[in-house]
């Protein structure tokens, strides 16, 4: 779909000049070439192409413009050719000719010769192909009609065609460029735009065709400002093309976020290393977090540790200070108090890493360790961790922490962020440092003058070096002594892993001196934007290229109150220096020989780099024009205020050399002098081209005037200042331009999801239409970036990261564009929100690849200073403003009027100091080359004269130093302020006593205060009058300055607290339009108010501007409307403009209130609720005793009120509790705003739904179960399907028998036996493991099936394809997925018996969040008072909560709908609410289960606690103190509390898990918090969870002590549904749903009894299916909730698992409490036989022969219980290798079968006041010694068995090998609890000098597992003792040679073995003797020596 113009020819011209023209359609305009010389006639014969989106209307306008050209001046435009395409579009070809018309709009000779072909659209917005133009363009065809009826549907059709007169078409889409890219912003800026009024009854008369204009006005009103995809893409373009827009988009956030400390916590817990490189190692690890270290620990002689210790650290600083720090662990080998240990390995990475990464965690990960010492060297071990980092307000979730007992594939779970390789390598990082220039003077003042004074020299007092910060590591290069130009070219060089898990390098000048180094300025590059992972990715790589940092002022004092800025913490506010610089990376070969490996920091020598390498040097030309200087802060004085604008050092005016030496560059001269003139002055003289420019930058002193009480303005009337500037840098623009195009695509797109959003969230219709449209913007601007980017020429200058940057960027778009049209067709309504999470993707990836890393033009500065103090700043990026002549490449704000808002530097702007407007500036800025520089004052609103100064030789195009407005217009503002809503408390009271503050240019003017509200309702018109504005009129039309909106709190004393601010745009009028629809009058729209960064309520409000012609204001319409007479002069808001009303009835129930605190120090004792909306509201029944009974004895109340019709228009409603006091006293304790009534309103249900379809049965199959056997296979159904699931277990038994002999190997036969768990044997926790494993098999298929969903949809995208099968899939998998479940072989013991065991359901949040908070009916509103805290940082929501109101509303049209009244049962005075129970008093049995905590906050010092758990019901307080766990951070209670309370007095249970101190109080841990009263009431029946089935004996025994079939009585009862009917054969029929189900039960006995209760429960479980009163039951269950600690606001604790039973008294009670009390371990004993040895390695030499032999033992003991070694007997002498032994040991120990852990109680140190209990994996360790009797034993080698899974002993000596120790994985694997008794020979391994695994022995060992009580039935003893002994080894007699001959052993160990040991002895004898003799002889010399003897 396009229009195309074909321009042939231009003839009857006047002269000879070059000609050009320019074509504009929609705000895109096209340029011809230029044609030079022409005389008369100008043949252009070019075509130009529109893509259109929408159709085009008759009414829109082609415009044409002829002019002559000139490279120098402005083009002279000759004349213009305006055409109407009402022809074009009726008949879709014209050829024309026809004559220009000049400026006055009378024709002139000049005739033009054009062809328009227009091919519309065939009711699809298609691309369009290119053959398009060969072909005749079809004509409107029949198919035509379709789509504009569909647009006139979605969009109501007004015209308005007449007030858009010839000359305003070009501006015609300009409005729409002023919209907010912020967040969801209603219209945070609306733009002159029309609003139809809301009558629809005009739509019916009017033509379906709309007109484009006319189309954007309307969608932009019914979607907030935007056009759905129906609007043209060249509409859309006009963004940012069109001409007339001149004003570019403020942002609404102010305050700086950057640089302001937060609440940061590290938790990482160790759990075990293994295959740690090393032989016999004691192994400590140690965590570090930046300066901070901790340890865990020290195991003793093992290789595979296990500690399971958890660390954090917490931390209260800046983000960016955060996510630099490093986390480093390192394995420590036998470190104690005296020495630090051997490192064995190391891993590291950034914190910032973990952030980024899902759920800001990583969880059983394996780290990676590796010596940095040595880079040959291959990995030194695993270390297995979970590290999380947790901001406030982050909640993790961690994944459940059940048994672990999957053995850990270490490769596949790497610590590691996704798309890192796992073989990472070494790479050494080059970063070469060349020169710096334009550093401040450091030194300050005073020491220059003393040091002048002293020594007389007054040289540079700067010694800059440079500092580079990498991986944790520091480089640093030489320091230049003083010198404002440092020459350095020196490299640092880091070795690192690559990747490196450390995302920035900081790079940081400081200056060097004696007292300490300051920062000049930092600057970090992030090496994801220097570098490309992809495959056609690129190493980090880096400039040469220059750096700007930015800082402090340049102001020099002695303490610089903003060094931080220097540091890098926070937004710089001033030019700091730039640095030349370079980074490359070179990946190591580690094999080669020659490579240094030390990983130190190296600083070398490196070569200078050419000085053009960075481009070539031109002259740019920077100009600025103030229009406008308002809000300018009362505080800052009325001394005489200026402006100084600056980028780089230019026009800056204190650092300045007075008269700068520039000299211009010769030609071919060298760059060196030229680039050292940065330091440039505001004087500058020099013979220029333009006579002698000076640059003047800063505007002349001003004395402000007075706005209003809070601000001043400059009298900037008709004279605007002006400066200018020339600076010369390098000219690299082209990567800025690119910068630019990428972000204005981003803009573009973002503000299309803000709108996309808006729509979805206001409900406007067809928000996938504007989708589809966004995307097809997107495609577009993708492939536009592709061609423009692709012509970048390729001068010497660019540097190998343009060139890689730029392929990639062409890549990455290129692509998006491609995806972005896949994505297009794919919208549809119900796919939205998950299309709509791509394209949010999408934006992200926009912005990371905009950011341009190396950078070129410094930003801009503009510095607001008073009496020569520099007061506000605001910073503007030079890419912003810098000049192209492709439009795409502009930057978004060059040559606009840019709003700038000055704020604050530093720390002063944080908090409410940066909140308040310091000046508002209306700014006009150009920056471009000084030779393009003709067009400079193209974007400035027209009608000025320019005045120059008059100096020299006064040539024409000197820059004005000021702009003298001729043109001024004047209007008359009204602005409609309405109401606001949920607005900042700034009382004490939780209210505020809110007013506005609207400013408009240089006036301001409030609305009234209304007190004591957060929702006021003005209603009020605010009238400007006499506003003028400078300017051409219909600029104004199109683009009015923005209007400032400011909400303060009046307080009695002092001054108004600021609450938020909001800026909007007015709809202009001009004198010569009708005030009519569809423009006017204005439609009120919600403007979201923003305080500092975060969102402060919403303004309901409208804005006009109307130009007051010749005939003064009586032709201005009038303003009519009730005046309100009590309201004295105040206008109200006009009635065209406030909202329709509509009567309705608001229904309140009011039930009690809670928790309220104490007001003014006395008790609430008397409350009352008084509810308010509107203007109209209702009181609560007075509660008489708040401590007796805090609930209310009249329960519904309501009152009538007039609302909008318009929902998204209502007001809040009020909730307000008053305690009355005597002598009819009113105190306030606390309010509520429901902000939105919406989820009040009462909507009737649809009669024809599915739910209300009553007639008919459903049959809901469920396969009669056998009660316990195959649980598993029930399938849980969705809510709505009617699914009968058949699976046939006899045969998946039969498949996993057959899968389990395969993977048993030989003990296949043993292993089935083992199937069956004996009943008796179950316990809770079987119940509770089980479900565990189901939860984490769920959650393992989610994240499959959303991987798989994601691949998918990558596919789809790719390929294009569609995807319909997808919903169809989705249903499928939850079957499948069971049945895959059920089919994969068990590898795990607790799987097989998984089908038998019943489960329940494991929550891992809390209960609320899964019911919806438990407020089906009954609603909890927080009732707030006191302030909101100033900072965001302390004062939180919990902590202005003084009482929750519980009750809830319904809202409804009057009259009542006659369903509900006409209803059996109906009581009139309960309203809506119908069926509720009574609110009396009721006393209930609360049962409180405490299973376990998780992850506690360690309280003590060594990184533990000693938790027990405290609980409080109203007076109930229960500490069960006795019973705490000694330092656990993973305690398992298993507990539970019965507790009697009366509701509604005792409601709220704590729950508290405190730190047990010896001496001392208790510290609080975590506590959490529920509200059982909603939970008793709910529908949900929270009560007593229902459990799968239904037993009467066991361990799954029924807890409630109704029985299900009782349950579903009262349940139908209640919600008035029919049943339930038992019928016979298994069936139940509830309503009109039937249920099968078994019908018997066993008793304990084994007795079969009939029953209707399986029946029941299989209705209650499938509740949710019944029509109308059904809804999800809550099962029976464990919820996981979070212990928050109150100090700790907002940072999870830990985490307990619980569950609560509730239990009415009046009913009959309960059985006895469940027991899950932690199972208690089982004493085994575990004996070893270690029979005999072979192949030990030879470690001895003979004392005679020298041959080798060993003195072999055995040493082995249990994981944990090292202390408890045992050693056989010492086998001498051994020559083979062989030994013989026949030895037993017997290890007693206690053993958790659920959790396959052996647990073990030991006293920490000799200093630990009880024992702590450890739980480890079961784990035998054996080692082969070789015994000296002189030396240390030598260690020769280990192996480890895990006792649940090790390798089956090999039969023969032979036949074990190495394989059973590294091949785990393939071979078959015994348990010794299932095998009891397992004989073999095992290898023993140790590493090499190469760490590679070698056998150095083989031992033939038995194992024999007995229980406690069979080991006491036939015990033996240990070694070869007494009961059931060994028979003694049969050992060779050589193995006591020695004996025999003692002195040949004893000469032999002389002289050969410990010669020169004995040698070495005799000579530290004699040395010893010597110095003694020296001392004891000295003295008695040195007496004589001195008394001269």
């Amino acid at each position: 779909m396009a229009l195309l113009l074909q321009l042939r020819t231009v003839s009857g011209l006047r002269g000879r000049a070059d000609r050009i023209a320019k074509a504009a359609f929609r705000g895109l305009s096209f340029y011809t070439r230029v044609l030079e010389n022409c005389e008369d006639e100008a043949r252009f014969d070019e075509t130009f192409r529109w893509p259109v989106a929408s159709n085009i209307d008759g009414n829109e306008i082609l415009e044409i413009q002829v002019f002559n050209y000139s490279k120098v001046f402005t083009n002279r435009l000759i004349g213009t050719f305006r055409m109407v395409l009402q022809k074009v579009v009726e008949e879709g070809q014209v050829e024309v000719t026809d004559t220009l018309i000049d400026d006055n709009n009378s024709a002139i000779q000049t005739s033009i010769s054009i062809e328009i072909r227009y091919q519309a659209l065939d009711g699809t917005v298609g691309t369009w192909n290119d053959k398009e133009f060969l072909e005749t363009p079809s004509v409107h065809s029949e198919g035509d009609g379709r789509y504009p009826l569909e647009t006139d549907s979605l969009l109501s059709g007004h015209r308005q065609g007449s007030d858009i007169s010839p000359g305003k078409s070009n501006q015609q889409s300009a409005e729409r460029s002023f919209r907010r890219a912020g967040k969801g912003v209603f219209s945070a800026m609306k733009l002159g735009k029309t609003r139809p009024s809301k009558d629809d009854h005009r739509k019916q008369d009017e033509p379906a065709v709309l007109e484009a204009e006319d189309l954007d006005r309307k969608a932009m009103r019914q979607a907030c400002g935007l056009e759905p995809d129906t609007i043209s893409l060249a509409s859309v373009t006009a963004v940012t093309t069109n001409v007339s827009n001149k004003r570019s988009k403020p942002d609404i956030k102010m305050e700086p976020s950057a640089g302001r400390p937060m609440d940061y916590q590290v938790s990482i817990t160790i759990i075990e290393a293994r295959q740690l490189v090393g032989l016999n190692m004691d192994p400590v690890v140690c965590v570090e977090v930046g300066e901070e270290k901790k340890y865990t620990s020290m195991k003793e002689s093992t290789n595979c540790p296990y500690y399971n210790e958890y660390f954090v650290f917490d931390f209260h600083v800046p983000p960016d200070v955060m996510f630099d720090k490093i986390i480093k662990l390192s394995v420590i080998h036998s470190k104690n108090l005296l020495r630090s240990g051997t490192l064995v390995g190391s891993f590291k990475m950034d914190v910032g890493t973990v952030y980024t990464q899902p759920e800001h965690q990583f969880y059983h990960k394996w780290a990676i360790l590796s010596d940095p010492e040595d880079l040959t060297a291959g990995l030194k071990g695993y270390l297995k961790c979970d590290i999380a980092v947790v901001g406030k307000g982050d909640n993790i979730k961690t994944p459940h922490k059940a048994n672990e007992t999957d053995e850990d594939d270490i490769e596949g779970n790497l610590l590691l962020p996704d798309g890192v390789p796992p073989e990472r390598q070494w790479a050494r990082f080059y970063i070469k440092i060349y020169r710096a220039e334009g550093l401040p003077r450091m030194n300050t003042s005073i020491m220059a003058n003393v040091k002048k004074a002293l020594i007389g020299e007054n040289k540079d007092l700067v010694d800059p070096y440079v500092q580079v910060v990498f991986a944790g590591q520091k480089g640093k290069t030489s320091v230049q002594k003083s010198s404002y130009e440092p020459l350095w070219n020196e490299q640092i060089v880091f070795t690192e892993m690559f990747p490196p898990l450390c995302k920035r390098i900081k790079i940081q000048i400081r200056d060097s001196d004696k007292v300490n180094d300051v920062a000049i300025g930092t600057h970090f590059i992030d090496l994801r934007k220097i570098s490309n992972e992809g495959d056609k990715g690129f190493l980090p790589t880096f400039g040469p290229a220059w750096v700007n940092m930015y800082g402090s002022t340049r102001n020099y004092t002695l303490m610089d109150e903003h060094q931080e800025l220097n540091e890098g913490l926070g937004e710089g506010v001033s030019f700091r220096a730039r640095l030349l610089m370079s980074l490359a990376v070179e990946i190591l070969d580690t094999t080669n020989p020659e490579i240094n490996s030390s990983t130190e920091v190296q600083v070398e020598q490196a070569t200078s780099v050419a000085d053009n390498c960075t481009g070539k040097m031109e002259e740019f030309f920077l100009f600025g024009a103030f229009l406008e200087a308002t809000m300018i802060d009362r505080k800052i004085g009325d001394k005489p205020i200026n402006f100084e604008v600056t980028i780089g050092n230019y026009g800056n005016q204190i650092d300045g050399v007075t008269k700068p030496m520039l000299r211009r560059k010769k030609e071919g001269g060298d760059g060196e002098e030229e680039e050292s003139e940065l330091l440039q002055n505001s004087s500058e003289d020099e013979g220029d081209e333009d006579g002698e420019l000076v640059s003047v930058s800063s505007s002349q002193p001003v004395k402000p005037l007075v706005t209003d009480r809070n601000y001043f303005h400059l009298p900037y009337f008709e004279k605007k200042p002006c400066i200018y500037i020339k600076s010369w840098w390098q000219d690299q623009r082209r990567r800025l331009y690119n910068a630019n195009i990428m972000d204005k695509i981003a803009d573009k797109l973002e503000e299309g999801l803000n709108d996309v959003q808006e729509m979805i969230k206001t409900e406007k219709p067809h928000p996938e239409r504007r989708l589809r449209g966004v995307l097809e913007e997107l495609s577009s601007g993708c492939l536009r970036f592709v061609t423009l980017a692709d012509k970048d020429q390729h001068h010497s200058s660019r540097t190998r990261l343009d060139r890689e940057r730029l392929k990639s960027c062409m890549r990455e778009l290129e692509n998006m564009g491609q995806q972005a049209t896949t994505l297009r067709s794919q919208v549809k309504k119900n796919t939205m929100k998950d299309k709509l999470k791509l394209v949010q993707n999408f934006l992200q990836k926009l912005r990371f690849l905009a950011d341009e890393p190396q950078h070129t033009i410094p930003d801009i500065f503009i510095w607001m200073m008073s009496n020569n103090k520099r007061i506000a700043y605001a910073r503007v990026p030079s890419k912003d403003i810098l000049y192209s002549i492709v439009d795409e490449e502009m930057g978004k704000d060059c040559a606009k009027v840019k709003t700038l808002f000055l704020k604050l530097p530093g720390k002063r702007g944080f908090g409410p100091a940066g909140w308040t407007v310091q000046a508002k500036m209306e700014m006009y800025l150009w920056l471009g080359l000084n030779k393009q520089r003709k067009d400079f004052l193209s974007g400035l609103p027209c009608g000025f004269e320019e005045k120059k100064t008059t100096r020299g030789q006064n040539l024409p195009s000197f820059p004005p130093i000021s702009l003298l407005y001729t043109k001024k217009q004047v209007f008359q503002l009204r602005a409609h302020m309405y109401q606001a809503r949920s607005l900042f408390a700034a009382d004490s009271s939780g209210l505020s006593d809110p007013f506005a503050r609207v400013f408009f240019i240089s006036q301001s003017q409030c609305t009234e205060v209304l007190n004591e509200t957060l929702c006021p309702t003005w209603d009020q018109l605010l009238v400007f009058d006499n506003v003028e504005l400078y300017g051409e009129a219909h600029e104004m039309r199109d683009d009015p300055p923005i209007i400032v909106i400011e909400i303060y709190d009046q307080d009695t004393v002092g001054k108004a607290d600021f609450m938020g601010r909001t800026f909007a745009k007015p709809v202009v009028k001009m004198s010569d339009e009708h005030y009519c629809p569809p423009r006017f009058p204005p439609q009120l729209e919600y403007y979201q108010i923003y305080r500092g960064n975060s969102t402060a309520g919403d303004l309901l409000a409208a804005f006009e501007l109307l130009q007051i012609g010749p005939g003064g204001k009586s032709d201005l319409p009038p303003i009519d409307g009730p005046t309100d007479m009590d309201r004295g002069p105040i206008l109200p808001v006009p009635l065209g403009i406030r909202p329709v009303l509509s009567k309705y009835r608001v229904e309140i129930l009011f039930w009690g209130l809670r928790d309220l605190k104490r007001v003014n120090l006395a008790q609430v004792d008397r409350p009352r609720v008084d509810i308010e909306c509107a203007g109209k509201g209702v009181q609560s029944s007075l509660i008489q005793n708040y401590k007796k009974n805090p609930n209310f004895s009249t329960l519904v109340k309501w009152f009538e009120v007039d609302l909008p019709e318009n929902e998204l228009l209502h007001p809040p409603l009020n909730i307000r509790v008053v305690d009355c006091r005597a002598f009819g006293r009113y105190t306030l304790v606390g309010s509520h705003a429901v902000s939105s009534l919406r989820k009040f309103i009462y909507r009737p249900p649809d009669k024809k739904a599915q739910y209300w379809n009553m007639t008919g049965e459903i049959v809901v199959n469920m396969e009669p179960e056998v009660p316990i056997k195959k649980m598993e296979t029930m399938v849980k159904l969705e809510a709505n399907s009617d699914a009968v699931v058949k699976v046939d277990v006899s045969e998946e038994e039969k498949e996993k028998k057959k899968k389990k002999k395969k993977g048993g190997g030989g003990g296949g036969g043993e292993e089935v036996e083992e199937e069956e768990p004996d009943e008796s044997m179950l316990d809770w926790w079987s119940k509770y493991f089980a479900s565990i494993e189901t939860m984490k098999e769920q959650l393992r298929q989610q994240e499959a099936a959303a991987a798989e969903a994601e691949e998918k949809e990558d596919m789809e995208i790719a390929e294009g394809s569609k995807g319909q099968g997808k919903n169809k899939e989705k249903s499928k998998a939850p079957k499948e997925d069971k049945k895959k479940k059920q089919q994969s072989p068990p590898e795990l013991p607790e799987k097989k018996n998984k089908q038998k065991i019943d489960e329940l359901k494991v929550f891992n949040k809390e209960l609320e969040t899964e019911f919806d908070n438990f407020e089906d009916w009954l609603h909890t509103f927080n009732l707030l008072r006191g302030k909101i805290g100033d900072n965001d940082d302390n004062a939180t929501e919990e902590e202005r909560i003084v009482g929750r109101f519980k009750g809830s509303m319904c809202v409804y049209k009057v009259p009542l709908p006659d369903d509900i009244t006409k209803e059996a049962g109906y009581d009139p005075s309960f309203g809506m609410f119908q069926g509720i129970p009574s609110n009396d008093p009721i006393n209930v049995l609360v049962r409180v289960y405490i299973v376990r905590a998780t992850d506690l906050h360690p309280a003590d010092i060594n990184g533990k606690a000693d938790p027990y758990i405290a609980i409080k019901l109203g007076k109930t307080d229960i500490k069960d103190k006795e019973n705490y766990i000694s330092k656990q951070l993973n305690p398992v209670f298993g507990k539970s509390f019965d507790i009697e309370a009366t509701f509604p007095m005792e409601s709220m249970l704590t729950v508290a898990v405190y730190d047990w101190d010896l001496v001392g109080t208790d510290d609080l841990i975590g506590e959490t918090k529920i509200d059982l009263e909603n939970r008793f009431y709910s529908k949900h029946r929270a009560t007593c969870g229902v459990s799968q089935t239904y037993s009467i004996h066991g361990y799954n025994t029924w807890r409630d002590p109704m029985k299900p079939s009782q349950i579903l009585s009262k349940l139908c009862k209640e919600g008035k549904v029919d049943g339930p009917h038992f019928g016979p054969g298994g069936r139940v029929k509830v309503a009109n749903r039937v249920f099968t189900g078994p019908t018997e039960i066993e008793d304990e006995n084994g007795q079969k009894k009939q029953t209707d209760e399986h029946l029941a429960l299989t209705v209650l479980r499938h509740w949710e299916d019944i029509p109308r009163a059904g809804c999800k039951l809550v099962p029976e269950h464990v919820e996981t909730r979070p212990l928050l600690n109150p100090d700790k606001p907002g940072i999870e604790q830990g985490r307990l698992e619980m569950w609560v039973d509730m239990f009415p008294m009046d009913m009959p009670a309960p059985g006895p409490a469940i027991d899950i009390s932690p199972r208690k371990p089982k004493k085994y004993e575990l004996r070893v036989i270690v029979w005999n040895t072979d192949e030990v390695i030879l470690e001895d030499d003979d004392y005679f022969t020298g041959e080798k032999s060993s003195d072999i033992f055995v040493r082995g003991w249990l994981k944990g219980q090292q202390e408890d070694k045992q050693d056989t007997d010492v086998h001498y002498h051994s020559l083979t290798g062989e030994g013989n032994f026949n030895w037993r040991y017997i290890f007693p120990f206690d053993y958790l079968m659920a959790e396959e852990r052996i647990v073990i109680s030991k006293k920490e140190s000799m200093f630990s006041w009880d024992e702590t209990e450890y739980k480890i994996p079961a784990r035998l360790t054996l080692q082969v010694w070789d015994a000296d009797h002189f030396s240390a034993d030598d260690f020769l080698g280990a192996i480890e068995l895990d006792l649940n899974r090790f390798p089956r002993g090999a039969k023969t000596s032979k036949q074990c090998s190495l394989e059973m120790v590294t091949n785990e994985a393939e071979l078959p694997m015994v348990s010794i609890f299932k095998q009891k008794r397992v004989k073999g020979w095992w290898p023993f391994v140790a590493r090499d000098e190469n760490d590679e695994l070698e056998i150095t022995g083989k031992v033939e060992a038995e194992l024999h597992l007995l229980t406690a009580e069979e080991a006491e039935k036939s015990p033996a003893g240990l070694a070869r003792n007494e009961p059931d002994p060994l028979e003694k080894p049969n050992r060779p007699d050589t193995s006591f040679i020695w004996f025999l001959n003692p002195l040949k052993s004893i000469k032999y160990l002389i002289c050969t073995r410990y010669k020169w040991l004995i040698i070495k002895i005799v000579l530290a004898l004699l040395l010893l003797i010597m110095i003694a003799l020296f001392l004891y002889s000295m003295p008695g010399y040195m007496v004589k020596k001195l008394l001269g003897a």
